[in-house]
Parts: C-alpha cells; structure tokens; sequence
C-alpha cells in the first residue's frame, strides 16, 4: 500500500534531513532516499526545490517557536514563562540531541541564502526573553545583555554537546544559565 502524504507531513521528515546533513549536504537523492517519496511527489509539494523546502523547514521551526516561547514570553506571567522555556528548550532540542537547525543554517554557506529568518528568529527569542526579564522587574540594560547571554549560552552548549556527544553537558548548562537569571531576579 502507498502512503498519501500531505506538505504538513513532509515538513517534519525534511527538518530531520537538514539537521542532519545540514543545508549544502541534502540533496534531493538523499531526500527521496531518507522519506521514500518520488523527487516528482517532492517538486509537487515545493516546486522550488530545496531552498523552498528549507524554507517551509525554517517556517515550522519558527512557528513552534513563536508558539512555546515566544508568546509565553512576552504575555505570560514572566517567572513561569522563563521557566517554561527552559523546559520547553530542552525537551525540544532532546537534551541537547538535536541540532539548531535555524543556527546551523546561520553557520554555513546557508546564511546569505535564509539571513532574514534566521536573525528575525534570534532577535525575536532576545527580545521576548528581555521582555520577560524586565516585567519580573529586572533593569532593561541588565534583561537585554542577559537575554543575549542566555540565546548565546543554549547555542553553544548545543554546539558543545553534540560535538562531546554528551548531552548531560546541554542540561547543565541549561541550568546553570536558569540559575543565573533566577540568581538576577532576586
């Protein structure tokens, strides 16, 4: 039996394609290869090809992100939803498993290619964590340079995970940064 797959089912399948070969190392053979769907069934789906398939990857990302962390962030009491977005940040990122696919892309050849969504996405994340910061009654110069330090600080203790393959590493950093706006919101 065949399986009919939607966009909205293809999505998913390509995110984990991206994350794992990035953008430059996913070709449409590896795709077809990875999710058993024809390059016809594909271009049908994203008649753009690739580019259009990382941008409907980066959407997803982005729209899960806006969803989880950014709303809360910007409207939600301000400890709980910092609090959440600790949680919500190491579930989505497995531990630190899994990759930022939006930071990888800011990382290669892909940057130029996708540089609006991938700094609309950090600079949105700044700014709601700063948000939240300062309705929990934090400085503003203070709430926008630890904003900065927390976004930086979950980057590179995904980049340092991954690279030692030790994602206990992720999770303390996690909550070592936690500990630290707590620690500036007394």
């Amino acid at each position: 039996m065949k399986t009919v797959y939607e966009r909205a089912d293809i999505v998913p399948m390509l995110a984990e394609i991206f994350r794992e070969f990035g953008y430059e190392g996913t070709s449409l053979t590896r795709i077809t290869e990875r999710t058993g769907i024809g390059k016809g069934s594909l271009y049908h789906f994203f008649p753009g090809g690739k580019e259009e398939m990382a941008s409907a990857v980066i959407a997803e990302v982005d729209a899960w992100f806006e969803q989880a962390i950014c709303r809360p962030l910007k409207g939600d009491d301000a400890h709980s939803a910092i609090e959440a977005m600790w949680a919500d940040v190491n579930d989505y990122f497995r531990s630190g498993g899994r990759i930022c696919l939006v930071g990888a892309f800011a990382l290669d050849e892909t940057r130029e290619r996708f540089s609006a969504a991938i700094g609309d996405y950090f600079i949105r994340w700044i700014d709601a964590l700063r948000s939240a910061l300062m309705r929990a009654g934090c400085p503003e110069q203070e709430a926008r340079a630890l904003a900065e330090e927390s976004i930086a600080g979950i980057q590179g203790a995904l980049v340092l995970s991954r690279a030692l393959d030790d994602s206990a590493v992720f999770t303390r950093s996690l909550q070592t940064l936690a500990k630290r706006l707590e620690a500036a919101l007394r």
